[in-house]
């Protein structure tokens, strides 16, 4: 669509992202005026991302952080973006973690005994499950998991906001400060939100945070093994409704600039290898995005220090299906209603570094 032009509003939120679409969402609920910019022809992280939530990550297999608080908020968040869009994009299924050893498998009996643990344990096996799978010690089934159709959400969401949403780049340069707020070809706002991922980097008001890009590929395979669950270890498989299977993801902090990568798929290829027995007929897809991490693998959340009308949603990193839906919530309420941010996500933990 094109620019509107003389326009009253209360929030300009940069980015149509994970981030910004919650924001743009609480916000307009809450009854304020609000306008996106986006550019979904660019590669954003969201659009790429293969949406998995899983309270149960890492080599160590450890409860995610703030598990016990996030996942809670995950399924109610999305689902009611569903019924608001009349679309579905939320996919409720378990995770199965294989064990690697019998020390491993004996470790989460000991864990099933935790109720921080327990909350997210569906069943602990000892054996083998499928004969496709090379699971010989068994593995842990994990509950409050699955994973989100991103692409689906945003396309939704879009329409959803409809006039809301101006697809065009936004100009930081053209910007200005006036009395009221800000001013930007035309458009008078009382409020910006940046949610535009590594765009914020950029930005003239948060180039300050310490971003740490992280690259991450994903292949779509044709595999003939169709179980009825996620398998996650080393690297995760979710069974897509087209008959594909969609395998990532990789990790790297260099060669950021490269496309899809011939090591990441080799690397993507053998990892589903170790894991599953039967073999892969087909590469049917091999996307790459470049996600908006941090150096303390945080999220940056909060107001400016200097000018109180420029805020930061952002920084989610890999993790943003599981971490949005809670912090847009804790957002809102700071925005709005002056509460306190945790700490831990809270940007004035740099404010020293400006």
């Amino acid at each position: 669509m094109s620019l509107i032009w003389d326009m009253e509003i209360d929030f300009l939120i940069i980015g149509q992202g994970l981030a910004g679409t919650a924001m743009g969402y609480l916000l307009q609920k809450e009854g304020y005026r609000i306008l996106v910019f986006d550019t979904p022809d660019q590669n954003q992280s969201s659009r790429i991302a293969a949406g998995l939530y899983n309270p149960v990550t890492g080599r160590k297999m450890v409860k995610t952080w703030l598990g016990e608080v996030l996942f809670p908020h995950i399924e109610p968040f999305y689902k009611e973006l569903e019924a608001q869009t009349g679309k579905k994009f939320l996919n409720s299924e378990k995770i199965y973690r294989p064990f690697l050893s019998v020390e491993e498998q004996n470790e989460w009996m000991g864990h099933s005994s935790d109720p921080e643990i327990q909350r997210f344990v569906e069943a602990i096996f000892t054996e083998s499950q499928y004969k496709e799978l090379k699971d010989p010690f068994g593995g842990v089934l994990l509950k409050m998991a699955g994973w989100l159709n991103i692409n689906e959400l945003l396309e939704s969401m879009s329409s959803y906001f409809g006039e809301r949403v101006v697809f065009e780049n936004f100009e930081e340069d053209k910007l200005k400060k006036t009395s009221a707020g800000w001013e930007y070809k035309g458009i008078h706002s009382k409020n910006l939100v940046y949610c535009s991922g590594l765009g914020a980097m950029k930005s003239r008001f948060f180039s300050f945070l310490p971003f740490a890009p992280v690259k991450g590929e994903i292949l779509e395979v044709k595999q003939d093994f169709f179980p009825d669950y996620i398998v996650n270890r080393g690297v995760f498989r979710v069974p897509l409704e087209n008959g594909t299977i969609r395998v990532g993801s990789t990790y790297t902090w260099h060669d950021l600039d490269q496309g899809p990568t011939d090591s990441a798929k080799k690397e993507l290829l053998e990892k589903l290898e170790e894991l599953v027995k039967v073999g892969v007929s087909e590469v049917t897809s091999h996307k790459y995005g470049i996600r908006p991490a941090t150096k303390d693998r945080k999220p940056f959340l909060g107001k400016h220090p200097t000018d109180q009308s420029v805020y930061i949603f952002n920084g989610f990193g890999a993790k943003g299906v599981s971490l949005v839906p809670y912090f847009s919530l804790m957002m809102r309420d700071f925005i709005l209603h002056s509460k306190p941010l945790l700490k831990e996500v809270d940007i004035s933990r740099y404010f020293k570094y400006i």
